[in-house]
């Protein structure tokens, strides 16, 4: 989910398959105004793990509100802006004043309902994807159709099409440069099309996206599928995503923030 620039397996668990806590894997519960969540960050993304914990142990996330709420898509927090901000204030610009390498682990981790994960800049400014310090959103998200599912997966497989050709134009930026000097318009044509025929080369075993769990998941359970390989997701929720629920479903004002404000009360690393 883009920084604004601009459980338990009872009834309320939101886990879609059977998911063994692993060796570094932490466990922290949010008090929040309308409830408490717990959330287990994944350990084999531990830069955003470890960036967690420290913000909590620093009291970095008492305080600071929900501040960006969509329904059917998910509910943003971390922004230490947010604390004690008046009434109808723009949020989500603040940060904790450094950024985290992407530690993108998909289709192992992916965007289903509950799923946790770092928000950022947009690409113009972060090419790289780097996730913020400290702002994060819990996936809410909706149940989506096969066919809807068959036409993200087109779309994603274009879109790596057309990050692979832009890294090989990038690779041969002072050939195209020494080519356009000369006006030489047929090297220019040939070149592309020999970029295309790499790319098709380099791109050829990547027929599909979603693994049928996936598929079955975000059909049954929903999700966010589009945000699947764009945002760095570190954790899920493992009980209390009726909280969730009831963040998801406040009043908003033009710019998603609640009427009402819900907070993070406090925050704590539990064993």
């Amino acid at each position: 989910m883009t920084q604004q620039n601009n459980g338990s397996e009872a009834q309320d668990s939101i886990v879609p398959a059977a998911y063994t806590i692993q060796p570094g894997d932490v466990k922290v519960v949010l008090n929040t105004s309308l409830g408490d969540i717990t959330l287990l960050l994944y350990g084999d993304t531990p830069r955003h793990r470890d960036n967690f914990i420290k913000r909590v142990e620093a009291g970095d996330y008492d305080g600071v509100l929900f501040h960006r709420v969509i329904s059917d898509f998910m509910v943003q927090t971390g922004d230490p802006d947010s604390k004690n901000a008046p009434k109808g204030k723009m949020l989500g610009m603040g940060d904790a004043g450094t950024e985290i390498e992407a530690e993108f682990l998909f289709p192992k981790h992916y965007h289903h309902r509950g799923a946790i994960a770092a928000a950022r800049k947009g690409d113009q400014v972060n090419p790289e994807k780097k996730s913020s310090g400290s702002q994060f959103y819990i996936v809410t998200g909706k149940k989506y159709t096969k066919g809807q599912i068959d036409q993200m997966e087109h779309r994603a497989i274009v879109q790596h099409k057309q990050e692979v050709f832009n890294k090989l134009v990038a690779e041969n930026t002072d050939s195209i440069k020494a080519l356009r000097r000369n006006r030489d318009t047929a090297g220019l044509q040939a070149l592309q099309e020999q970029l295309a025929k790499e790319t098709e080369r380099i791109t050829a075993d990547v027929t599909s996206i979603y693994t049928p769990e996936m598929r079955a998941d975000y059909m049954a359970n929903g999700g966010t599928p589009h945000l699947d390989g764009s945002y760095t997701v570190y954790g899920r929720v493992l009980e209390g995503m009726d909280v969730v629920d009831k963040i998801e479903k406040a009043e908003t004002d033009a710019n998603d923030r609640p009427i009402e404000d819900i907070k993070i009360i406090s925050a704590k690393v539990v064993k």
